[in-house]
């Protein structure tokens, strides 16, 4: 897939975009992003409790992950990467510049989840901890009273990562009192054209559902009204690798989109089985890979080459 240069990334950082880029997706145009961001997220409710190994339990068990798997980038906070980097200077980096806890619920008041750092800082850490920064990511919640504000701080954060030649990821959930239903695919397209109004590289958005089953035909909308910006599906709550790599494979070959965001169906496993359920995604959205021959990733068998 044939990447296109944002028009607000200057002369002298088109080099350093187009590297990013092509490193980050393999040359496929396809990102595989390794999501760490649900230690604010989602709170301790992701990484202790029954079926979770207690590894999990320990942040450096997603910098392990990131650090011997296949992946495009790790996105996580940068309080973590600060913490785990020297470590781990090997690991490509998506810095995610907000995040919200789950406490206060949805339907009692509306979210809104401010941006924490510039991109300025992240650029002048990059600098000074030569840490592999190919980008940053922010969320922001349409249908929320607040969207007027997170919408600016979005616009904002993708132009400051296009001037520094950054790729910029963008997670659009409608949320909030005035949203019945999440999965429609009429909102989670309109979702998809905001990531596009804003310029974003990559959209992280909703999955298109039917009688919970993927909608293709609706996430087909979903992409096309993405445009140029590159639609990720979100992981969702871990299930079985064979459900979740024949989903993926479906959303990429006939739902056209561009990638994924998956976190707790890698995490949520074991080191080693975490590793391979990486590699198996990696295979699938960046080189084509087969659901079988996934599976013989997963299993052990082969080697994602």
């Amino acid at each position: 897939m044939k990447m296109t240069l944002p028009a607000d990334v200057p002369a002298d950082k088109e080099k350093a975009f187009i590297e990013n880029f092509e490193k980050t997706t393999g040359g496929s145009g396809r990102l595989m992003l390794f999501a760490g961001d649900q230690k604010v997220e989602h709170l301790n409710n992701d990484f202790y409790g029954e079926g979770i190994p207690l590894e999990d339990n320990d942040p450096e068990h997603l910098f392990k992950i990131a650090s011997k798997a296949d992946i495009g980038v790790f996105a996580t906070q940068f309080g973590l990467i600060t913490r785990y980097g020297r470590d781990y200077s090997d690991i490509p980096y998506l810095v995610k510049l907000n995040a919200k806890t789950n406490l206060i619920p949805y339907e009692a008041k509306d979210p809104y989840s401010q941006q924490w750092l510039e991109v300025e800082d992240v650029v002048r850490f990059q600098k000074s901890s030569g840490l592999d920064i190919r980008g940053v990511g922010y969320t922001l919640y349409l249908g929320s009273e607040h969207e007027h504000a997170m919408l600016r701080e979005a616009a904002r954060i993708v132009h400051e990562a296009h001037r520094n030649g950054w790729i910029a990821v963008l997670w659009i959930y409608p949320k909030g009192n005035f949203v019945k239903d999440q999965h429609d695919r009429h909102l989670i397209s309109g979702a998809a054209g905001v990531g596009a109004a804003l310029g974003a590289d990559f959209a992280k958005l909703k999955v298109p559902y039917i009688d919970g089953k993927l909608d293709t035909e609706g996430l087909k909308e979903v992409t096309t009204a993405a445009g140029r910006t590159g639609v990720l599906c979100e992981g969702g709550d871990k299930t079985s690798p064979e459900a979740f790599l024949m989903e993926l494979h479906e959303q990429i070959h006939h739902g056209e989109s561009r990638g994924n965001g998956t976190g707790r169906n890698i995490h949520q496993r074991p080191l080693d089985e975490a590793i391979r359920m990486a590699d198996a995604i990696y295979a699938v959205t960046v080189k084509n890979a087969s659901v079988e021959e996934a599976l013989q990733i997963l299993e052990g068998n082969t080697k994602s080459n």
